[in-house]
């Protein structure tokens, strides 16, 4: 069995985050960066689906030389290999631009199961593993919360909103896109990490892929056009007196306001 497991590489979560000069995104020089939270839930899971039988764990993932140091870590945490997509051309790419690169990669790999996080914390668009599924004519299933397989499909339990959960069967190959929570995500092991220096990390351009033309700023139907600090709304209204002043005089402000 093979599983492709797509990775990002994000903003650290507690990384002071600053607009870049042109308004457009945010500086990324000297940022600290990780594995995408939903991410770690993916390639956990894929992991665990080796721990428990036959099965070659491929990680994948796109963006300059420092995402070497994402897929070097998911090699430590137990991927058998990966593929980089080192290429400045695919720069400036929306959310289909990317998925063509990694659905290209899926389409050369020919796995049993592709797994992804449900979205990027720094996009939040939840729009690349749709497109992934699709463009490579496989089933799909997003905000998976369990996974179990028998008899050459898995049957999948996803979140709906409100709270609803729904259960799906999916034939393999297909596509899960998972949440957070599905797991206990584990932690590279020091002989995990000294092993993944000598597993290969295979790095392609856009035109190795055959997307060249497909890819970047210029094929792109969604670009940012401004990124921007929220404006600062009037000061708070501080309420004062006892309890029961300040409860009366709330809901007041709640009625006048419409809220109630």
């Amino acid at each position: 069995m093979k599983i492709v497991v797509c990775l990002k590489q994000v903003p650290h979560s507690d990384a002071r985050l600053d607009i870049n000069g042109d308004g457009t995104w945010i500086q990324e020089d000297n940022l600290k960066f990780e594995i995408n939270s939903y991410d770690t839930y993916a390639l956990e899971e894929a992991l665990r689906i080796k721990d428990a039988g036959e099965a070659e764990v491929v990680v994948v993932s796109i963006g300059p030389d420092r995402v070497t140091q994402a897929l070097r870590t998911a090699l430590g945490m137990g991927a058998d290999r990966a593929v980089h997509v080192n290429d400045s051309a695919v720069e400036g790419s929306d959310a289909l631009g990317i998925a063509k690169v990694l659905a290209a990669i899926v389409k050369a790999e020919s796995p049993d199961l592709v797994v992804t996080g449900l979205m990027s914390d720094d996009g939040n668009f939840s729009a690349v593993p749709p497109m992934i599924a699709e463009l490579c004519d496989m089933p799909s299933a997003t905000s998976v919360l369990k996974v179990d397989g028998a008899n050459g499909s898995l049957t999948v339990e996803r979140e709906l909103e409100g709270g609803a959960m729904e259960v799906v069967e999916l034939p393999k190959p297909c596509l899960l896109a998972v949440q957070t929570g599905l797991n206990q995500v584990r932690y590279a092991s020091l002989k995990g990490i000294m092993a993944a220096k000598k597993k290969p990390i295979d790095v392609k351009t856009a035109a190795d892929l055959g997307v060249g033309d497909q890819v970047g700023a210029g094929a792109a139907k969604v670009r940012m056009e401004k990124v921007y600090q929220p404006p600062k709304g009037e000061g708070a209204e501080l309420l004062e007196g006892s309890t029961d002043d300040v409860v009366g005089s709330l809901m007041n402000k709640v009625k006048e306001l419409g809220l109630l």
